[in-house]
């Protein structure tokens, strides 16, 4: 196997998992502006991961594997990190219904590749849409300061709980569309 540069950006945001964490806890005013620097550059790999490997045909079996891993590994640890440092259920509940929809959905998808069905959960666009409402609610939320007039903590908050509700929406999306196979399989 050979390490393609798609799949090297995408290792690189496994790297920076950990960094991004103990960024989020050093003592410094500046933290949370480098954490939201880490995550925005991890956002960043991943669209051009993929778009590398598009563009210029590197694609490949383990960058098709570790790609979404690194994602919600990413997106994972940052909520977990978020809900440690802003103690509210409504984050934790937003959070767990994020993780258990990430959790269910690539289950499914495994699941459904297995029995040769992998085309019917493909990406939905509430599924793109979810992803940059919680991108963007992860960046406030790791920020969390006011800005000026600006609630960067409520925005995020409640962009959160947008994406948490397009979580379950999708949710649905991709187990409608599986379940002629799970009914005919399961």
């Amino acid at each position: 196997m050979s390490l393609t540069i798609p799949t090297l950006l995408t290792l690189l945001r496994i790297v920076m998992i950990p960094v991004l964490v103990l960024v989020f806890y050093l003592p410094v005013a500046w933290a949370n502006v480098a954490a939201v620097t880490i995550f925005a550059l991890a956002a960043i790999t991943d669209w051009l991961d993929g778009w590398v490997a598009r563009r210029f045909g590197m694609t490949s079996t383990f960058g098709a594997f570790l790609d979404p891993v690194a994602d919600k590994l990413m997106v994972g640890v940052s909520l977990l990190i978020i809900v440690q440092a802003h103690p509210e259920i409504i984050l934790a509940l937003a959070a767990a219904t994020i993780i258990g929809r990430e959790i269910t959905i690539s289950a499914l998808r495994e699941w459904m590749a297995a029995l040769g069905e992998g085309a019917r959960v493909r990406v939905a666009w509430t599924g793109k849409l979810k992803t940059i409402l919680q991108m963007v609610a992860i960046g406030f939320l790791l920020y969390g300061e006011p800005l000026g007039p600006i609630p960067v903590l409520t925005i995020g908050r409640w962009l959160l709980v947008a994406a948490a509700v397009l979580t379950i929406s999708s949710m649905f999306t991709y187990l409608r569309s599986a379940w002629p196979a799970i009914r005919q399989r399961g």
